[in-house]
């Protein structure tokens, strides 16, 4: 029972690795007052570019490079779109989130082929810590990861602490999220700020698709995130808007996503259809106010005009 115990904790945070990267991104970018629905097509995008960086150098290493470069740059057209041209925050995230589906699927059948035929892609292995990885529950899921696996707890870690109210980047975010004009006319820059947050928004969603394509499966299939872009949305609205309570959710997630293979183990008796969808039932659960009230930004998804 342990064993299974160990494998439902380490599955459980290796699912929610992805989750708790491109939620971070999108937790700074909300708090400022841009919703981005298309983390779902920054993800895919950076799996797909991290799959063909890596298939055409031969290097893991040059795939993460070539994923970020995608994310950054669907990221910026993204911003572009929501900041600059202040078209619905909504429409142009599920636009881009089909744009991106279809994209990618149709550069794969061009650089891959038929995906039964895909053969194995570069990517990371596993670096156990030494004496670590041994620690009952705790230790596989903290300590048996790759290179990405162990930068994205960091990169989640750093931008949690950064939208501390004690740090002068998280009160500016709070600020231009809350009232971006009151904020306009105190002097904060806030069309650069909400740009910033969308290009690391794209960053880190990037990341969590190179960490599906380069570190879970070595390899890039069709729709590869399966709607983990919307499920990162949604750990950022059941944690409240705020920062451990977002992470919390993604590791619930996680749990319910690894659940679906350590059922039978555990003796749970359930079809496969109920487990596969159980981690989007706790979503909709945790977006309903059951878990609690919230109240997201005041300017979510407010456009701003200078004197408007």
């Amino acid at each position: 029972m342990s064993a299974v115990v160990d494998e439902l904790a380490s599955g459980g945070v290796r699912m929610a690795l992805p989750l708790l990267l491109a939620s971070s991104g999108e937790l700074l970018s909300e708090r400022a007052g841009v919703l981005n629905l298309s983390v779902e097509g920054m993800m895919l995008t950076g799996a797909f570019a991290g799959a063909a960086g890596a298939h055409a150098s031969g290097s893991a290493g040059v795939g993460v490079l070539t994923a970020l470069a995608a994310g950054l740059l669907f990221a910026a057209l993204q911003a572009l779109l929501s900041v600059t041209l202040r078209a619905d925050q909504i429409v142009t995230g599920i636009t881009a989130n089909a744009l991106a589906l279809g994209a990618t699927t149709y550069g794969s059948r061009l650089l891959f082929g038929d995906g039964s035929r895909q053969s194995a892609l570069p990517g990371f292995d596993p670096l156990p810590v030494p004496a670590l990885h041994a620690i009952p529950v705790l230790g596989p899921a903290l300590f048996e990861q790759t290179v990405l696996g162990y930068a994205a707890f960091a990169i989640t870690a750093l931008l949690a602490l950064t939208l501390s109210r004690r740090t002068t980047w998280g009160l500016a975010v709070d600020a231009v999220g809350e009232d971006a004009l009151t904020a306009d006319r105190c002097g904060l820059p806030v069309r650069p700020i909400r740009y910033a947050v969308v290009l690391l928004t794209g960053a880190t969603s990037a990341l969590a698709g190179a960490h599906l394509a380069l570190s879970e499966v070595h390899a890039f299939s069709d729709n590869i995130t399966g709607g983990i872009g919307y499920l990162a949305v949604v750990a950022v609205i059941a944690g409240r808007w705020r920062a451990w309570p977002t992470l919390l959710a993604c590791l619930v997630f996680g749990l319910a996503q690894s659940l679906q293979f350590a059922a039978p183990a555990l003796g749970l008796h359930l079809s496969a259809p109920l487990l596969v969808t159980l981690p989007y039932v706790f979503a909709l659960l945790a977006v309903s106010g059951l878990v609690g009230r919230s109240r997201a930004p005041s300017a979510l998804t407010v456009p701003f005009l200078r004197g408007g």
